[in-house]
């Protein structure tokens, strides 16, 4: 079986709420989605059975309340996504998808750092 199918938004905010808690009940992920937004509660009880179908979660049924976690980590979902839109909307250039990231929501001094120092970490890599 191949990786999971790409997330809707919608299943992407219920995997963002599972990546910050960890395994959690539905009424669990709820309750975080309400704190940002109305959402119903059958709504993201369809969902995570969507997702479980799909395969972006995994359901653990021995307790009396079902308990679904993320079936791929964060790092793993994100890069996907990354990958599929340097593809599609920026012809494969990291840089130009970098520098349109930073043009349209600019970095904090913290992240510029972060990124001065991923910068140096790759040079050194790359015999730069």
């Amino acid at each position: 079986m191949g990786p999971p199918p790409r997330p809707t938004d919608a299943e992407l905010s219920i995997l963002r709420v599972l990546w910050k808690i960890g395994p959690a009940t539905v009424r669990a992920v709820h309750e975080v989605l309400q704190a940002e937004r109305p959402v119903n509660y059958t709504t993201v009880l369809k969902l995570l059975q969507i997702m479980t179908d799909k395969g972006l979660v995994t359901r653990d049924e021995t307790a009396r309340s079902h308990v679904y976690a993320a079936a791929q980590p964060e790092a793993e979902t994100q890069g996907s996504l990354v990958r599929d839109l340097l593809d599609k909307a920026f012809a494969g250039s990291t840089s130009r998808l970098v520098m349109r990231a930073l043009e349209e929501r600019p970095a904090s001094a913290d992240e510029l750092s972060q990124l001065r120092n991923l910068l140096e970490r790759l040079e050194r890599r790359n015999g730069s």
